[in-house]
């Protein structure tokens, strides 16, 4: 089940010859009409996220000084842990109440400046088990943006060639319980925007995803793990000209403290030489002047590190 007013497509329907051309308009109008939507029928097994569950509890479960070991803010943490409260929403001065851990692409890691992944020797499982979900999501999102491509009457391969070797990131993220010292105002994850091309978010252990609608009401946005959410971040935003929406959305704490939460983002990136002014194409459907910059991946990712804290090293 699905609980939260938002689009649901079938991925099936990519694969029918007579479903195709309805299926890119369902995800081209659910980006640009709500900036999320949820896909059914995906590849993602319950048993591939549960073990990726489970080697993660195991790593975190570790103590912190073990776990500081593989936090490496010199390349500003885009690989291995990021320790608790050092992220928090752009414009905010209060802490996300979470920890996580960061996973590239294995084959990019040596001409990526981040350089690459960062395995952790006490749970070795957690290498097989987060590459197995980072192949699976990034096929499915090679898909989703052949449709964001195709729907803006661009070549199918148009976002897909900006993503191809980049630092896409797997990031695995750990919510505690919610202890006594919280700092004022923090939540789980405060209301922010994704920074990247699109997001993939497969089912979470624990409630507290909320989308901001237009009528200025959060809503609640759950599902089960038949269900992968799609967002569209900054990037893409920018360059279709605000055609396709970058959605405000946060984590909030549980009514219950005691609580754990697991979720499993994955953040589609474009290479950081890739232009993201917006295109011509976009800016005649979106009033006939550009209303965002013109920048770079890598000037963007790097303004961005910064305003939420873990640009520090």
């Amino acid at each position: 089940m699905i609980e939260g007013s938002i689009p649901v497509v079938d991925l099936k329907d990519f694969f029918s010859e007579h479903k195709k051309k309805s299926f890119i308009k369902e995800v081209g109008n659910a980006l640009e009409n709500i900036g999320f939507f949820a896909v059914k029928n995906h590849s993602i097994s319950e048993d591939l996220l549960n073990k990726v569950y489970t080697s993660s509890t195991k790593f975190f479960n570790l103590s912190d000084d073990v776990k500081m070991k593989y936090e490496k803010p010199e390349i500003l943490r885009q690989r291995g842990y990021t320790s608790f409260g050092q992220e928090h929403a752009k414009g905010s001065n209060s802490p996300d109440l979470k920890e996580f851990y960061m996973v590239a692409n294995q084959e990019v890691g040596g001409k990526s400046p981040f350089g690459p992944n960062i395995w952790p020797d006490e749970v070795p499982e957690l290498k097989e088990d987060s590459l197995k979900m980072y192949s699976h999501l990034e096929k499915l999102s090679d898909i989703l943006l052949e449709c964001c491509a195709e729907y803006i009457g661009a070549k199918s391969d148009f976002f897909t060639s900006m993503s191809k070797d980049s630092d896409t990131i797997l990031r695995i993220i750990h919510y505690p319980p919610i202890g006594p010292d919280v700092p004022a105002g923090s939540i789980r994850s405060g209301a922010h925007e994704d920074i990247n091309l699109i997001t993939l978010l497969c089912s979470s252990t624990a409630r507290g995803l909320e989308l901001l609608q237009r009528n200025g009401e959060w809503l609640s946005v759950e599902t089960g793990s038949e269900y992968v959410i799609v967002d569209s971040g900054d990037m893409i935003q920018n360059i279709t000209n605000g055609l396709f929406r970058s959605t405000t959305h946060r984590v909030v704490n549980p009514p219950e403290i005691k609580e754990r939460r697991f979720s499993v983002p994955f953040f589609v990136h474009p290479r950081k030489e890739i232009d993201l002014s917006p295109i011509d194409s976009c800016i005649s459907k979106t009033g006939g002047s550009a209303k965002y910059p013109n920048i770079t991946a890598g000037e963007y990712l790097t303004k961005r590190l910064e305003e939420i804290g873990v640009g520090k090293t």
